[in-house]
């Protein structure tokens, strides 16, 4: 039951959400379905379509929440409403037109719900929880193990988020012209925030939590099916897989970080790989500029291509880097462009762009940019310094793995120095 509910739950939300037009109305409708089911499965057994059997569950408890709105008040909007879902239901054989109505418009719905759940309305938290929550079929207790964060928080994020949704009378449609691009970026900021949080635990005692990686690549296939001639789209599912696929090798026995150039490329994912150069090979044959998602995925597959970490293309690295400073610039763009340089240019030359980072006010917290400085430093011989760097990094790190690979390089650096 479990298994089919998190394959099946946002279809049927989606579906749902179209005819009430509220999403925590349809989430309600739709946890009745599932109620439903466990009443009547264990005794009737299965059914041999169980996302249909669901979905018509929760189109009846939807005609009958329209029904009772249009008793309470009958105003024209709630009628045509009932009346457009009356005729999803007045087909002779319902199952036969469940399945049309799936290959017909199922993707319209789940993406009508994609954009709503995660509206710019919505803090970012909001957006990560509630996405994760109707899309990822996940659990509040699921969420918030994930992040780390009391069950309590989660779940109050989650209803504040479908009441600000409601308050705000966020239309239940597919954006379009000139609002579509801000739109679909904030729904690409949500699946990539799940992926990083999930690849790089910004907290607790894990380097990484698989699951959300594994969350965020099935919100991305899923975009990228429903939306295929969307080059960032794409680009950040390319991006994804092609980051997943050095999951295995990111990691030690014992659990401890193993850095890129350190990594066992032969315990890479081949197959990830494949599928994020051929996500890749989609967006450029769209023939539109790069955008953030689809440069970042050509960097990573220039990694991905290298057999050996010394056969890496940091010129083109560099490059690439360069020219997502212009298309999306920040600090954090500009420091591991600070790193591609080192590698092609040397460390001396990365030294002044990371130096001339010191003073940016969205860095003061940010732990990698004294780790940085500290690896260019302890390249060129500057060993106390980039002692006193890599313990300012290990401060700052919440990540009780990072924070122990930072004070071992801390130690090391000491150690060369005084020997």
């Amino acid at each position: 039951m479990a298994a089919v509910w998190r394959i099946e739950s946002a279809r049927i939300v989606a579906v749902v959400a179209r005819m009430v037009r509220d999403i925590g109305v349809a989430e309600e409708l739709a946890q009745d379905a599932l109620v439903s089911a466990l009443e009547h499965w264990p005794r009737q057994g299965v059914p041999d379509n169980p996302g249909a059997w669901l979905t018509t569950a929760a189109k009846r408890r939807a005609l009958d929440y329209l029904r009772h709105q249009r008793t309470a008040q009958t105003h024209h909007e709630g009628i045509a409403q009932d009346l457009q879902a009356q005729q999803a239901l007045t087909v002779p054989d319902f199952v036969d037109a469940l399945d049309a109505a799936r290959q017909d418009e199922i993707g319209d719905d789940l993406l009508r719900l994609i954009f709503t759940a995660c509206h710019p309305v919505l803090s970012a938290d909001a957006r990560v929880a509630l996405t994760l929550k109707l899309l990822g079929g996940l659990s509040t207790q699921e969420i918030a193990r994930a992040f780390l964060a009391s069950e309590a928080t989660v779940a109050q994020r989650i209803v504040r988020a479908k009441r600000t949704l409601s308050e705000a009378r966020v239309p239940f449609e597919l954006p379009r012209g000139e609002t579509l691009g801000p739109r679909l970026a904030s729904v690409l900021e949500v699946v990539y925030l799940v992926f990083n949080e999930g690849y790089s635990a910004t907290a607790g005692d894990d380097w990484m939590r698989p699951a959300l990686c594994d969350e965020a690549l099935r919100l991305g296939r899923m975009l990228a099916q429903l939306a295929p001639a969307e080059p960032e789209v794409q680009g950040l599912l390319a991006l994804m897989e092609i980051q997943a696929s050095r999951t295995a090798a990111r990691v030690d026995a014992a659990g401890r970080p193993v850095l890129l150039a350190d990594q066992d490329r032969g315990r890479w994912d081949r197959l990830l790989i494949r599928r994020g150069l051929a996500a890749l090979s989609r967006a450029e044959a769209l023939s539109q500029p790069g955008g953030p998602y689809q440069l970042q995925a050509a960097i990573a597959a220039c990694h991905a291509r290298a057999a050996r970490a010394e056969d890496t293309d940091w010129a083109r690295i560099s490059a690439l880097y360069a020219t997502l400073m212009q298309v999306a610039p920040s600090p954090v763009v500009e420091l591991n462009r600070a790193v591609a340089v080192s590698m092609h240019r040397g460390p001396a030359a990365a030294l002044a762009i990371v130096d001339a980072l010191r003073d940016e006010r969205t860095l003061r917290q940010y732990q990698w940019l004294p780790s940085v400085r500290g690896d260019l430093l302890e390249k060129l011989g500057r060993r106390d310094e980039a002692h006193a760097e890599y313990t300012r990094a290990a401060a700052l790190a919440g990540n009780q793995r990072e924070k122990a690979l930072l004070l071992e390089r801390a130690r090391r650096v000491r150690d060369h120095a005084a020997g």
